[in-house]
């Protein structure tokens, strides 16, 4: 396989071929065929079992049949941060798997975030080309869908992860249902509110032009209209002016809500700002749900500030995604769905789900994230 890739990429998960077991006059041919054994997980409250299940099947069914090789490789947005879990269960999955592949993605940053998404069209045709049976790749936008398809259209099944390309040639998408998981956020905060009626401030995206961001916030702000709760959303600023000029724009807009503010969501990882914001008005016993795992939301959550957040599971993402792509490849994309069934909430879109961590179980969790090798 060529090396893909510029200076500025690096493989997480280099090439491990498939290892047939030796066979012998005095050996069983039905012992002579090689199984794939999955590596056992901890046990840990927070183990997503029907996660676990759904692997266990599908890896049964594969295992029905004599195992082939197979040449893979798993793009990344980047190496570090929200992507490391991903990278390192895409990696251990390969290893499992024994199929020879890279998991590849950016260490640096770029000033040109476009010749970023054209490298990574260019990865996946310099896969296409060099034997690669699939693809998991987590795009960057709509200027990627060009690369997804050519892929495609050569006979290479691709997955996408993290981030959706609905219109693309992509034959599975694993990943966060944004609007389930603003549901299920929003119906953690509901068990802890005052009865209606009341103001929950939601901070959230309210622009149309990133959809992910609208639509978790909308799941939310749905689930909490339905049961008779007012909502304000305040837009979460990413870029610019840090922690004070958020927390300044959700003051005033929680100082003019009307009814009172009775609790606070925050959506993205700078969902610590809500925790900031009740303080600044003097309500810190107000109560704050959360999403993500930033250490000063964690920090908040070992004060009882933040009753509970909830997590993405990156590690699940990234080593789903060599399983399916082998399970295609072996089973074919029909009975591979059939047994993702479970999850699919359609029949392109695989719901990894969240985790939901109470926050006087944050170190429990952490626990078990460093048992699995996914500490965020």
């Amino acid at each position: 396989m060529t090396r893909m890739g510029r200076r500025w990429m690096t493989g997480f998960g280099l090439a491990l071929m498939t290892a047939a077991c030796g066979a012998s006059e005095e050996v069983d041919e039905a012992e002579d065929v090689a199984h794939i054994t999955r590596a056992q997980t901890p046990a840990s409250e927070f183990v997503p079992v029907e996660l676990e299940a759904t692997v266990d099947h599908l890896v049964a069914r594969i295992n029905e049949n004599e195992l082939q090789p197979m040449q893979m490789v798993v793009l990344l947005k980047n190496l570090g941060a929200f992507f490391t879990p991903i990278a390192t269960g895409a990696s251990r999955a390969m290893g499992e798997l024994g199929v020879t592949g890279n998991v590849l993605g950016p260490t640096e940053q770029t000033d040109d975030p476009l010749s970023t998404q054209e490298l990574q069209n260019q990865q996946m045709a310099e896969a296409a080309a060099n034997g690669a049976k699939g693809i998991g790749v987590s795009p960057f936008n709509d200027v990627n869908a060009a690369g997804i398809d050519k892929a495609a259209e050569q006979g290479v099944h691709v997955v996408t992860f993290d981030t959706d390309l609905a219109t693309s040639k992509r034959s599975i998408y694993v990943g966060t249902l944004n609007r389930s998981a603003g549901a299920t956020a929003g119906e953690t905060l509901l068990k802890m509110l005052p009865p209606a009626p009341g103001t929950v401030v939601i901070h959230g995206n309210v622009g149309t032009d990133w959809v992910d961001g609208f639509e978790r916030t909308e799941g939310a702000r749905d689930v909490l209209a339905k049961a008779g709760y007012a909502t304000v959303v305040s837009q979460v600023f990413f870029f610019g002016g840090g922690d004070a000029d958020d927390v300044a724009w959700m003051t005033s807009q929680m100082q003019a809500a009307n009814p009172p503010v009775v609790g606070m969501l925050g959506l993205f990882n700078l969902s610590y700002r809500c925790a900031m914001a009740a303080e600044a008005v003097g309500k810190p016993e107000l109560p704050v749900v959360a999403f993500d795992f930033d250490p000063k939301t964690v920090d908040y959550m070992r004060q009882g500030r933040i009753k509970a957040t909830h997590i993405q599971r990156q590690y699940y993402e990234g080593y789903l995604v060599p399983y399916i792509l082998y399970g295609i490849n072996s089973i074919g994309l029909d009975a591979t769905k059939a047994i993702l069934a479970p999850q699919m909430s359609d029949e392109f879109r695989f719901n990894i789900g969240v985790d939901m961590v109470p926050w006087d179980k944050v170190d429990a969790y952490n626990d078990f994230l460093d048992s699995i090798g996914a500490t965020q």
